[in-house]
């Protein structure tokens, strides 16, 4: 009884507490941020809705912000440009939460630089071996293959000497960051760490993972420059040698001043990433929490917008989002209507 009750007194809060905030509230990931704002301009055109505020923050603040509480102080849906892990949806579970996961297209994830600086054509292993933490010492001293030292490496011509005499610079997200998370998992740690030979000796004799690879340095060569990609593109015009980190859509957009690398023999295009030919690429979503789904007005008709801007002739993917293929749009509609709770067996 005394369950049924304080379920009751919840629910009563969350419709007046929700009531009292008439905008769909969203925040997290920088590289959805610009799609979002996109979807949340179209449903203000909608007089019957207000426009919903959208913010930034990165991907950890969305999916930790989605499942922090229920009520009007609470966002009602979190962008990610990286999945939700398993222990992220366990605090949403033990908050009492639950979410829909909403997959709303893909990126690349770039390395840009201005159309002066010197060109950048890198392999993924590389271009992890440049940024990673710590490396083998047996790359600086052959007769030891098991420390791990700190990266001694302070230009690119050391990686590599086809590369760029100049000193190991590059600008990126934080730690909060969905990109940052696809890129140390896809560079530092896929593309170096479980390809190159002698890192995979010295992990093995170790008896270390290649997730400790996914630490990036911190000595100046990788400089954090928060969640304004904005940023990062006006720093690169400049200092033309320093190179950039960011979602595609902002190398797109940015196209008439920018370059980006070529990875793994692939220049960073919207055909390309589309076709899987560059390798440095992620899904992006946003997260909906069903509590606010029927009291906060404008949550349906703005996933509904997502819908009406998706395809290859879309205000999204004029915007630099590569579109879901026919079947997955299909499946997110789907999706939208039906509100599936996601689970940690989704996520395995």
């Amino acid at each position: 009884m005394r369950k049924l009750i304080f379920a009751a007194v919840a629910a009563s809060l969350v419709s007046s507490a929700a009531y009292a905030r008439e905008y769909v509230s969203i925040a997290g990931s920088s590289t959805v941020l610009p799609f979002a704002t996109i979807v949340a301009e179209q449903l203000g055109n909608n007089p019957s809705f207000n426009t919903p505020v959208v913010e930034s923050g990165g991907s950890s603040v969305g999916k930790k912000g989605v499942c922090q509480g229920i009520g009007t102080e609470y966002i009602d849906i979190g962008n990610a440009s990286s999945r939700m892990k398993v222990k992220e949806l366990e605090y949403c579970t033990a908050n009492g939460i639950a979410v829909t996961e909403i997959k709303v297209g893909y990126d690349g994830i770039v390395v840009a630089y201005a159309k002066d600086a010197q060109p950048l054509n890198i392999s993924k292993a590389d271009l992890g071996k440049a940024l990673t933490a710590k490396v083998p010492a047996g790359e600086i001293r052959d007769w030891n293959t098991t420390e791990w030292i700190d990266n001694p490496f302070t230009h690119w011509n050391q990686i590599n000497p086809d590369l760029p005499n100049i000193p190991i610079r590059v600008m990126g997200p934080p730690t909060t960051s969905g990109t940052r998370a696809s890129f140390v998992e896809m560079v530092n740690e896929k593309g170096y760490c479980k390809k190159d030979a002698l890192a995979k000796a010295a992990l093995k004799a170790a008896g270390e993972k290649a997730k400790v690879c996914r630490a990036m340095r911190t000595d100046g060569a990788y400089i954090e420059a928060g969640e304004q990609d904005n940023l990062i593109v006006q720093k690169l015009q400049e200092d033309t040698g320093t190179y950039g980190i960011f979602g595609f859509s902002y190398l797109d957009q940015n196209s008439d001043v920018l370059e980006g690398a070529v990875v793994d023999g692939s220049a960073p295009t919207f055909d390309a990433i589309a076709d899987g030919d560059y390798s440095i690429s992620r899904s992006l979503y946003f997260y909906v929490k069903h509590a606010h789904v029927d009291v906060v007005p404008g949550i349906k008709e703005y996933m509904a917008e997502w819908t009406k801007n998706w395809g290859e002739d879309g205000l999204l993917s004029d915007a630099g989002m590569i579109p879901l293929p026919e079947a997955e749009m299909n499946e997110m509609k789907s999706r939208m209507k039906d509100l599936p709770a996601l689970t940690a067996a989704d996520l395995k």
